[in-house]
C-alpha cells in the first residue's frame, strides 16, 4: 500500500509551520486513521458518569447518538458519539434534565457530564489495524490506507488538520460554579482530551501472558499516576476503565485524560518516566511478538476551544472528573 497523509486533501492547507519529519520519512511500521466524510464538519463526544447504585445513561428518542459506549472505572459511564451537533442539541435539550435535573436527583447517587465538540479540523485518531472501529471512529465514513505521521514523538500533533497553521496553545484556566451540590465547570480555550484504548481480546497463550503480565501492569501505573498526581504535569484528570458489552467487562480498557493543554500531554508522552516505561514495555512485547501481534491499539485526540466544552457534576464526589483540578 501507499503511504498517505493523515490529514485528509479537503482539511490540507498551506504550512506555515513545519511537521517534526521529513517529507521522505517512512514510518516503520503501518498504522491507520478514520476518515469522516467531508461533509462532517464538528462531533460531539459526551460523557455521561453515574456514582452509586444507579442505572446508566440511556439515549431514547429522536436525534440520539450514532454510537453508543459503556465502561467501568470508579464510575458508570456511557459514551455518545453525534456527528450531528445539531441534532446532539436538540437531544440534550430534550433529555438533559432526565440525567441532571433536581427531580431525578437521590442520596448516595452522583451524576455527571463531560461534553466535547471539537471540529474536525482539532481532531485526529490512531489505529494499529483495520477491522475494529471503537470511539468516534465508528462514525467516520471510511479509514485511510497507511499513514505517514506516526511512530515519531510530534505525531499526535502532525495528525490534526490545524496543526499546518496553529499552535493550539492553551490560555486562561479552569473555574468552579457552585449550585448546592452542583458544580459546573467553566471551560478554558485549548483544553485537549485524549482516549488511548487497548483491545487484546484476541490475544491467546503466551501473547496474552506477555501482555497481561509485562504491559498491563505498566500501563495501569501510569494511568494511576495521571489520576493521583497528574495536575503538577497539567493533567486535570485522568480514567482508566474496562470496557463493558451487555453489562459485562470484555478484554478492552482506555484512559481517558484532560490535560491544560496538547503541549502538556505532548511533554509526558516524550519525556515522563511514566510514559516512557509504557512506550518500552510496549516496544518490548511487540520486538517479542513481531508482527503477529493481535492487540489493537487506538486513540482520539482533540484539542477545543472554550465554547465547544460543557462540565456539570451533582453531588458527585469530590475529585470527580475536572472537578480534581481544584483539590
Amino acid at each position: 500500500m501507499s503511504i498517505e497523509s493523515a490529514i485528509p486533501p479537503h482539511l490540507t492547507t498551506d504550512r506555515t509551520r513545519t511537521r517534526r519529519i521529513p517529507d521522505d520519512y517512512a514510518p516503520p511500521y503501518p498504522s491507520f486513521v478514520a476518515r469522516p466524510a467531508p461533509s462532517v464538519k464538528q462531533v460531539v463526544m459526551a460523557y455521561f458518569g453515574v456514582q452509586g447504585a444507579a442505572e446508566p445513561a440511556t439515549f431514547p428518542g429522536p436525534d440520539g447518538p450514532g454510537h453508543v459506549e459503556y465502561a467501568r472505572g470508579e464510575d458508570l459511564i456511557a459514551t455518545a458519539y453525534w456527528d450531528d451537533p445539531a441534532a446532539f442539541d436538540r437531544w440534550f435539550a430534550a433529555h438533559r434534565a432526565e440525567w441532571l435535573g433536581d427531580a431525578v436527583r437521590e442520596p448516595g447517587v452522583g451524576r455527571w457530564v463531560e461534553i466535547l465538540r471539537p471540529t474536525v479540523e482539532a481532531h485526529e485518531t490512531l489505529f494499529s489495524s483495520l477491522g475494529r472501529p471503537e470511539g468516534v471512529a465508528v462514525l467516520a465514513d471510511e479509514f485511510s490506507g497507511p499513514v505517514q505521521e506516526h511512530a515519531y514523538w510530534g505525531g499526535m500533533r502532525d495528525r490534526i488538520p490545524l496543526s499546518q497553521t496553529d499552535p493550539m496553545a492553551a490560555a486562561g484556566g479552569l473555574a468552579l460554579e457552585h449550585d448546592g451540590g452542583r458544580v459546573r465547570v467553566r471551560p478554558q480555550h485549548g483544553l485537549c482530551l485524549i482516549r488511548s484504548g487497548q483491545d487484546w481480546a484476541d490475544t491467546d497463550g503466551e501473547e496474552r501472558e506477555l501482555y497481561l503480565r509485562d504491559v498491563e501492569p505498566v500501563l495501569r501505573a501510569g494511568m494511576d499516576y495521571l489520576r493521583d498526581e497528574g495536575s503538577a504535569i497539567g493533567c486535570y484528570s485522568n480514567r482508566y476503565v474496562t470496557v463493558l458489552e451487555d453489562g459485562a467487562p470484555v478484554d478492552r480498557s482506555y484512559g481517558l485524560s484532560w490535560w491544560r493543554s496538547l503541549d502538556a500531554l505532548e511533554r509526558w508522552a516524550e519525556s515522563h518516566p511514566t510514559h516512557v516505561a509504557i512506550f518500552g514495555a510496549a516496544m518490548k512485547y511487540l520486538t517479542t511478538v513481531g508482527p503477529a501481534a493481535r492487540v489493537r491499539l487506538y486513540h482520539e485526540v482533540s484539542v477545543a476551544t472554550a465554547d465547544e466544552q460543557y462540565f456539570e457534576y451533582v453531588d458527585c464526589r469530590p475529585g470527580t472528573g475536572l472537578l480534581a483540578a481544584f483539590e
